[in-house]
């Protein structure tokens, strides 16, 4: 599933991308999911790392397309960033913030396509190997490889990543499940630890994101194993 944000104030344009997107997404065969914002300031206040792409107006009202994409950049340094404009000049400027590409305005079908499967193409590996959380906010798509370990609690999953603690309901087995080949593993009935962030063990804990997580007696010769697999 790619994640894409059209960031538009104008209502017309943003229903002409979401019609090229569904276009798109027919011709193309990908799973798209879309997200709509009105202004920059909406999507780069308490911006979350769980777009892989971002299509973005420069011209808004509150907040400009350049400076939400500053703001962006400064703690998502991976999503591709296109802007759509009616003044090339402006989008010049967006390769200040690592914008991939710019859309001039009006904007053709084929134009869109071709600079959309060029941004797919650019995606990263690893940005396609992410778990979907439903948290009470809303559903947030965050990247295997940024999820530091994952702690049960009753029927609730405490998921510590990168881009902070995320709570959801679910069963731990469903989570062991799915992320059982990316380097995770159980180390007790509570936690689902990434190994890769596993900084060592020690009196029976494994050391992780600054953090003792308990490695429970039965478990330990399994963690032990897993562990020197990956080193």
């Amino acid at each position: 599933m790619i994640r894409i944000a059209i960031v538009e104030d104008e209502a017309s344009y943003a229903q002409q991308l979401g019609q090229y997107m569904e276009q798109y997404r027919k011709e193309s065969g990908q799973q798209i999911e879309l997200q709509y914002f009105q202004d920059g300031e909406d999507i780069a206040e308490d911006y979350k790392s769980v777009f892989d792409i971002i299509l973005m107006d420069i011209q808004m009202r509150f907040m400009d397309g350049m400076t939400a994409a500053e703001k962006i950049r400064a703690v998502d340094k991976t999503v591709i960033i296109m802007f759509i404009t009616n003044m090339a000049q402006y989008a010049i400027r967006g390769y200040q913030v690592d914008a991939l590409d710019y859309i001039l305005k009006p904007v053709s079908y084929y134009d869109f396509s071709q600079k959309l499967a060029r941004a797919i193409r650019r995606l990263p590996e690893k940005e396609q190997n992410a778990v979907r959380i439903s948290t009470g906010n809303g559903v947030i798509r965050i990247p295997t490889d940024d999820i530091y370990y994952i702690e049960s609690k009753g029927h609730t999953l405490r998921f510590v990543t990168k881009h902070g603690e995320f709570t959801e309901r679910g069963k731990m087995q469903e989570r062991e499940s799915e992320l059982a080949t990316f380097h995770f593993f159980r180390s007790n009935k509570g936690y689902l630890v990434n190994l890769d962030y596993v900084d060592g063990v020690q009196d029976g804990c494994c050391l992780i994101h600054g953090e003792r997580l308990l490695i429970a007696r039965a478990r330990k010769n399994d963690f032990m194993s897993a562990l020197a697999g990956i080193l």
